[in-house]
């Protein structure tokens, strides 16, 4: 087992990664005006960053089956926080863009790396709890991200976010240093192969991910303007209401565990968590519920999520092999390609149609994941 300290710096990684992403929830509004632009071609920024994640990825997967590990995450998190930094004196719109392009870059290194490290240290019984242990670092940066970025954009305006982040990932960094071991991976052997893109078993988890996971953080991202747009809150308010989201998030991580050891495998716990999933996105789209029942509704959604993400990962993991690299990155590139196609188009409906609009958008995915997810359960038996 992994010292506690390692897997601390691991989730403080993917903590800044997540609050970085998840922040712009809570900032569409104030980055388009900033810019000059609509909260519709704001969402560009999230879009950007998820269309170079989508391209990278799976080169970044490789090039971690081959290299130490602990190199690439060292340096993807020197390179996440200049970008940050840079982003804030971006002087036009297509320059901000530009700059969230390359910060998909970085994140697109840091992902799967840190999952990859833990799928290599920790005992596959343990894989599972281990994961969703560093996915609560994300999970926090969702929950805390958009509160804390709210309330900064109001009070130092919108460029304080990304500086404070900026420098989380340079703290992370000098304490990374310490505690990730220098031999943590390297396999110059290790080169890619498409063996493995014939496996069913793989194939099965890795589209399914990409379906519910891709459409629900999709419309996770436009939450901020659904609750803006449907009970009249400020920026504040948006970014405190949707802190719930990552509540049920952190709720998720921690019982991720003690339910694969319930159930017996995270395939079960896969397909309960995805039927949640898709149950909680439809009803809060689709109902004008009183705010204290949208806000339950995005904890319901969030617990959904931060079960499947840490089941799924280590599904994912154990199948691939030693190709894990590989596979975790294109499972990344995969979710961010659904995010890349359906967020401009499902903003675009909401604009147009209001919440029940992105649910048009985002049902294919939804039932895709669902379905493969069953399927794979019943083969998996």
């Amino acid at each position: 087992m992994p010292s506690r300290l390692f897997l601390f710096a691991l989730a403080l990684a993917v903590y800044f990664v997540g609050a970085t992403e998840f922040m712009l929830t809570a900032m569409l509004t104030p980055l388009a005006v900033a810019f000059s632009t609509s909260p519709a071609a704001a969402s560009w920024l999230v879009s950007g960053y998820a269309l170079s994640y989508a391209i990278a990825a799976p080169i970044l997967g490789i090039l971690s089956d081959r290299i130490d590990r602990r190199r690439l995450l060292l340096a993807s998190l020197v390179f996440f926080a200049l970008d940050g930094v840079a982003l804030t004196f971006a002087p036009t719109f297509e320059i901000a863009v530009a700059l969230r392009i390359l910060g998909g870059f970085a994140s697109a290194a840091l992902i799967p790396t840190t999952f990859a490290l833990i799928s290599e240290t920790v005992p596959a019984e343990r894989q599972a709890a281990a994961m969703g242990t560093a996915m609560l670092g994300m999970t926090l940066g969702i929950a805390f991200g958009p509160a804390l970025a709210g309330l900064l954009t109001e009070s130092f305006g919108w460029r304080a976010p990304f500086l404070a982040t900026a420098g989380g990932c340079l703290l992370v960094f000098a304490v990374g240093l310490r505690v990730i071991p220098a031999s943590a991976q390297h396999r110059v052997g290790v080169r890619f192969e498409r063996a493995w893109f014939r496996n069913a078993a793989v194939l099965r988890p890795l589209l399914a991910k990409a379906g519910w996971n891709g459409a629900a953080v999709t419309a996770f991202l436009l939450t901020g303007e659904v609750l803006r747009q449907r009970y009249e809150l400020d920026t504040g308010e948006v970014g405190l209401a949707v802190s719930a989201f990552g509540i049920g998030l952190g709720l998720g991580n921690l019982a991720i565990g003690p339910a694969s050891r319930l159930t017996g495998r995270e395939e079960v716990v896969l397909l309960g968590a995805t039927v949640l999933v898709a149950v909680a996105v439809v009803l809060f789209l689709l109902t004008p519920l009183p705010l204290w029942s949208a806000i339950l509704c995005l904890l319901a959604w969030g617990l959904a999520l931060g079960l499947a993400a840490p089941a799924s990962t280590a599904i994912l993991a154990r199948r691939a092999g030693a190709r894990k690299g590989q596979v975790l990155a294109l499972s990344e590139s995969l979710n961010n390609v659904i995010i890349l196609a359906a967020l401009p188009a499902a903003a675009a409906m909401l604009g147009a149609f209001g919440p029940g609009g992105i649910v048009l958008v985002l049902a294919f995915g939804l039932a895709l994941g669902v379905g493969l997810t069953a399927a794979d359960l019943d083969r998996a038996r």
